[in-house]
């Protein structure tokens, strides 16, 4: 979505420089004050990997965390779900936050609750106490990725020209990159310095960020102005704690009855209808409310997206976690060697982000992406104990290309699609859409696995890949809005 001003403060500057006599041949800004420059993007690309690599990092580390704690692949299944509880509440409240009080604050105030969450997860005694340091990280993590969407489109405000798409390439790429990295740095990690290593490398990685945010990211007040609202404005911008309540309350049922869907608490229903139904109620009654139902009404491409986005990373995250655990369990290799296996998977993803940040268009991509989700599950059918290695390494390959293009992809969209004044919202709700699928896809792990990872386990799966793949695929190419979203400016 282009800003509506840029052209206008572009003419008035050229204006200015008509009737500013010598002043007018100054030598242009170096490329760093013109915007978008590396002091600018190295705290935003430092703060924005914390969410994904620790998203998947710790999935091959759960056998040991399982092993240490004597708990099966159904129970930890609650180190995923519970950050991504968390950090679904978490993107879209704490994108609110950042669009009325300045996204530097709450992008501070996020590396601080990760180095806690770090801390907590690297000393913690029983396995109650690990779930309550994920929830802490969920938290802390959520507030880097909207915040960052935030500062680029005040940026683009400040300067008067659009957000280039390679900046947001960039940010998608360091997202993409760390979560496609994430299952080897774990592997790695708990293989020579035990599983609490993944926890504790929070604390540096948080630190740096830390450090870059407080000496080169812009000062709130600037970001506001830029943004189009006084500081009164912004402090009037309620942040619907009753709303925030009710999406957390109903998003906590639905998650406890999809934990157990091998015993479904079917008693849990009615609470979670009961809960939506009332955050409905609410939502169309608030004058600024948490999710703005209305607005996704009216903005049908901007919703699509969401859908597009949660189905995507639900096979995706289906496979992440569920491969790595076949991996070990069901095929016998050591963490660190399942990690190394899916390397052509993170090698495959960084590739495809970066062709995805090169390309205009929106819709090819994206289709591309949901052919590669639906053959790269049927290649998962044929996998079984012994399979040899070569097979093992395509399989994981062909899922990096989606998690490439998609990221980058339903990112662009995203920001064009977004209302001007809600970027970090829309961004918050684009990843607890992501988070949707991953709590869907946990659940659907703990199912089909149980207490151990097997080859029917697998297979399962897969052939749910392999549906929704196809699902999604003709979702995409029905969505007539992508066509000339490609076309849009990203400012």
């Amino acid at each position: 979505m282009s800003a509506p001003d840029a052209p206008d403060r572009t003419a008035g500057r050229t204006a200015a420089a008509d009737t500013a006599g010598p002043a007018a041949h100054r030598p242009a800004p170096p490329a760093a004050d013109r915007g978008f420059g590396a002091r600018l993007m190295t705290p935003l690309l430092l703060g924005s990997l914390l969410n994904p690599i620790n998203s998947t990092m710790i999935a091959t580390a759960l056998v040991a965390i399982g092993r240490d704690f004597r708990v099966g692949a159904a129970d930890t299944a609650w180190l995923i779900s519970a950050m991504y509880l968390a950090s679904a509440v978490g993107q879209p409240t704490l994108g609110r936050v950042a669009d009325r009080i300045g996204p530097r604050r709450v992008f501070v105030a996020g590396t601080v609750a990760v180095c806690a969450a770090g801390l907590i997860g690297a000393l913690a005694p029983t396995f109650a106490l690990l779930v309550v340091s994920r929830i802490v990280l969920g938290i802390g993590t959520a507030a880097a990725y909207p915040a960052a969407m935030a500062m680029l489109r005040a940026e683009s405000r400040r300067v008067g020209r659009p957000t280039p798409r390679a900046v947001l390439g960039r940010l998608s790429l360091a997202a993409l990159a760390s979560a496609a990295v994430g299952p080897t740095l774990g592997g790695l990690l708990a293989a020579t310095a035990g599983w609490r290593a993944v926890f504790a490398v929070n604390v540096p990685l948080a630190l740096l960020a830390l450090v870059g945010a407080l000496a080169w990211l812009p000062a709130d007040r600037d970001a506001r102005a830029a943004h189009g609202a006084a500081p009164a404005d912004a402090a009037r911008g309620g942040l619907d704690p009753f709303g925030i309540a009710l999406f957390a309350s109903a998003l906590t049922c639905a998650m406890f009855f999809l934990l157990r869907l091998d015993a479904p608490r079917w008693p849990l229903l009615a609470p979670t209808a009961a809960l939506t139904a009332v955050l409905v109620w609410w939502q169309l009654r608030h004058p600024r409310p948490f999710i703005d139902l209305r607005m996704l009404a009216r903005n049908r491409a901007l919703a699509l997206t969401y859908l597009r986005h949660g189905l995507t990373y639900l096979v995706i995250y289906c496979v992440l976690y569920g491969y790595s655990q076949w991996l070990e369990q069901g095929h016998g290799f050591s963490s660190f060697h399942a990690g190394l296996v899916m390397l052509p998977m993170s090698g495959a993803a960084a590739l495809c982000s970066l062709a995805g940040a090169r390309t205009k268009g929106i819709r090819a991509p994206l289709t591309v992406a949901a052919a590669c989700l639906t053959a790269g599950s049927a290649v998962f059918l044929l996998l079984h104990g012994t399979s040899p290695l070569p097979l093992l390494l395509v399989a994981g390959a062909l899922f990096g290309i989606p998690q490439g293009l998609a990221s980058t992809g339903n990112q662009a969209a995203v920001y064009a699609q977004a209302p001007a004044d809600g970027v970090g919202a829309a961004a918050g709700l684009q990843r607890t859409a992501q988070y949707l699928g991953a709590i869907t896809a946990s659940s659907l792990i703990g199912l089909w696995y149980g207490q151990r990872a097997t080859d029917p386990g697998l297979h399962s799966i897969a052939l749910t890949g392999v549906i929704l793949g196809g699902l999604l695929l003709a979702v995409t190419l029905a969505d007539r809005t992508l066509r000339t979203a490609g076309g849009r400016s990203f400012g």
